[in-house]
């Protein structure tokens, strides 16, 4: 089966290449295209602290994906694992998600903080976060992930 999904708008400024660490300071822009969706689909969105924008890793070449296990950024010294067991950006579909904070919303642009996306890259879509739909009991992660969280989101060393 074959879906076609087009983006809604796209990441505009912020970094250029996808550096793996700090991007809890990152500020961008995610302009929405208009053939996609209309001026008022971002309505309301800036009432809420935190936006779900799901991306798509779209330069990363075909033979870089991963479909089983591997090192976490190739380090031997960490133990193997599962592609789906990651957030890397070498996933079968290419799909990234983050949380980010919103910032404020202006027509068809909707500026974020915490994005790791860079500039250009598609988005496929946005959705407000709302409490009842994160997890209701903690969340467990093993260590080797909570040292890459600090790395990656430095400003949320308290999470983890």
């Amino acid at each position: 089966m074959t879906f076609t999904i087009e983006p809604i708008g796209y990441v505009r400024g912020g970094r250029t290449s996808p550096t793996d660490d700090d991007w809890g300071s990152s500020r961008v822009t995610i302009e929405l295209d208009a053939a996609q969706v209309e001026v008022d689909a971002l309505a309301g969105l800036d009432a809420f602290s935190h936006a779900e924008i799901i991306f798509l890793f779209d330069r990363v070449p075909e033979e870089k994906i991963e479909r089983g296990a591997r090192h976490p950024r190739g380090r031997e010294d960490w133990p193997l694992t599962g592609i789906l067991a990651q957030r890397g950006k070498n996933r079968p579909n290419r799909l990234g998600v983050t949380i980010c904070r919103v910032l404020k919303v202006d027509g068809f642009r909707l500026h974020v903080e915490g994005l790791d996306a860079i500039d250009g890259t598609p988005v496929i879509d946005i959705k407000p976060v709302m409490r009842e739909f994160l997890p209701r009991e903690e969340v467990i992660l093993p260590l080797i992930y909570g040292h890459l969280s600090k790395r990656h989101w430095p400003a949320r060393t308290a999470l983890g």
